[in-house]
């Protein structure tokens, strides 16, 4: 065989063998790893950066300083009562870090004005989120009288204050009634000054041993899981809300934070007593974990067309059938007689600044990649 032909096949064999090793490592758009094709970076020291479905933990506390870290969270200092009469005064020197747990412990103490003390750290403008999930593995304190809390505030409060903005509730617990847990939404139509509250109680012993509590937060739905098992949901239904605004109903498209704490007393944790012989009593927290969708490496299909638009009771406005998408629509473009009007987050737009008449409305399903959906049919509106 002379050199010629020599080169000629080594060659080939080269190519070949990169070709061979390309296709190992791409073959499945991913390399060993899992992260070559990831958008999202993880969290440093996230212990669990990544989630089937293209999840990405971008947020992370897995308590392993020595102390609360204080670029992650607020200690709130005071004696209000949280706005539900409740009996102690927060501090810091009640929330503590060892051998990778957080301890919030209640006691029963004589501190300034207040009896008790305790402590509620929130990860306000450190920690804000919108849609994803949230992950906290837990272990609930013993005693009647006491109240925890895992639950979510919004950061600006867009429609105004408590309730209008809403508040997400992912667990709480009250000592006098061991054996349960409760996962509530409070808006303004639904809320438990009204009587109106929607949520769900759960029989479980929350004390003996961790947990983990989920909210996976899509646009217009919450979804509630405990050890990674659906408990609980609750999904915007524009047609039965369409007598009020669908921030009224669902207020949940801005940002929230997180807060965790341990009450003592108040209204609901305190309405059998407080046992003082229940303290110091503690509420544990192993690790929080917020994961964001990799849109960009999951999503491969365009939102389906809106197909029905209605007029709501409420003045006008609009409302209609929701679009869906392999992994959700991220909003909706409003089209007024051909042209772009504005856009809505959920199924329900209210028409401003249009003068009296008559338009013809269509709507455009947009996904978190930026596909848009066909336009939807014509549908003929009166502006009052």
């Amino acid at each position: 065989m002379n050199n010629y032909v020599k080169r000629i096949i080594l060659t080939f064999l080269i190519l070949t063998t990169t070709i061979l090793l390309v296709a190992c490592q791409n073959g499945n758009g991913e390399n060993n790893n899992g992260n070559d094709k990831y958008n999202l970076e993880p969290a440093p020291g996230c212990l669990v950066p990544y989630l089937d479905g293209g999840w990405v933990c971008t947020w992370a506390d897995e308590f392993k300083l020595d102390q609360v870290d204080p670029f992650k969270w607020n200690f709130e200092i005071n004696d209000s009562g949280g706005g539900n009469n409740e009996l102690q005064y927060y501090i810091k020197d009640n929330a503590i870090v060892k051998d990778g747990i957080l301890t919030i412990t209640g006691k029963h103490e004589t501190f300034r004005t207040r009896q008790y003390t305790s402590s509620r750290i929130t990860t306000h403008r450190k920690g804000d989120f919108r849609y994803g999930r949230i992950q906290i593995r837990a272990k609930n304190p013993v005693g009647r009288g006491t109240w925890p809390a895992i639950w979510m505030m919004p950061t600006r409060s867009i429609y105004g204050g408590w309730p209008r903005s809403g508040e997400i509730d992912i667990m709480e617990y009250v000592g006098y009634d061991p054996s349960k847990i409760h996962t509530t939404i409070h808006t303004a139509k639904f809320n438990h000054k009204l009587g109106t509250q929607i949520g769900k109680s759960m029989t479980m012993n929350s004390t003996n041993d961790f947990h983990v509590y989920e909210l996976e937060w899509n646009p217009g739905e919450l979804i509630w899981k405990v050890d990674g098992k659906q408990v609980f949901n609750i999904v915007y239904n524009a047609k039965l809300n369409d007598d009020v605004p669908y921030w009224e109903a669902h207020p949940f498209d801005q940002e929230f934070y997180l807060i965790l704490n341990l009450a003592i007393g108040g209204d609901w944790g305190g309405a059998k007593g407080v046992d003082n012989k229940a303290f110091p009593t503690y509420f544990q927290i192993d690790y929080v974990r917020y994961y964001q969708r990799d849109f960009e490496k999951v999503d491969k299909k365009a939102p389906t067309k809106v197909e029905y638009i209605y007029k709501s009771r409420l003045a006008n406005t609009i409302h209609w059938d929701k679009a869906t998408d392999d992994y959700g629509v991220s909003h909706y473009k409003i089209l007024v007689d051909g042209e772009e009007f504005g856009k809505a987050n959920l199924q329900q737009f209210t028409f401003k600044n249009l003068d009296p008449g008559d338009y013809m409305i269509e709507i455009i399903a947009v996904d978190f990649t930026g596909k848009e959906s066909e336009i939807s049919p014509k549908f003929q509106y009166k502006q009052q």
